[in-house]
C-alpha cells in the first residue's frame, strides 16, 4: 500500500510539473517567460505589480505598437522604471506580428 502511495504521489507531481512548463511555454516561448505580445490579460495580470488595469492596458498598447523588445513595455502608461525592474526577468518578447499593410502596400 506504501509504494502504491508513493507512485502515486510521484505521478501526480511529475503532471503538475508538465502542466506549469507547458503553460509557461504556451505563454511566451521561453520557459517562465511571459510573452509580452501573446500572452492573455489574465496570464499579464499574474505579474508582479500589475493588476487588471494595467494589463488591459498592456494589451490596449500592443495591439497599436506591438512589442519590439521587453523594455518596451515602459511606454506603457503606470509602467515605469521601478516596476519594469521588477518584471524585466520575467517576461519576453516573441515574434512581432506583422503591421497591417495600408493601401497600396
Amino acid at each position: 500500500m506504501r509504494e502504491h502511495l508513493k507512485g502515486l504521489g510521484i505521478g501526480m507531481l511529475a503532471a503538475l510539473l508538465l502542466a506549469g512548463a507547458h503553460h509557461a511555454v504556451a505563454a511566451g516561448g521561453a520557459p517562465g517567460l511571459i510573452d509580452l505580445n501573446k500572452a492573455t490579460v489574465e496570464e499579464l495580470a499574474k505579474l508582479p505589480g500589475i493588476g487588471p488595469a494595467k494589463a488591459q492596458a498592456i494589451a490596449q498598447h500592443r495591439s497599436q505598437h506591438p512589442f519590439s523588445r521587453p523594455d518596451d513595455l515602459r511606454q506603457v502608461k503606470g509602467i515605469g522604471a521601478k516596476l519594469y525592474d521588477q518584471l524585466k526577468d520575467q517576461v519576453t518578447v516573441g515574434d512581432v506580428p506583422a503591421a497591417p499593410k495600408g493601401h497600396g502596400g
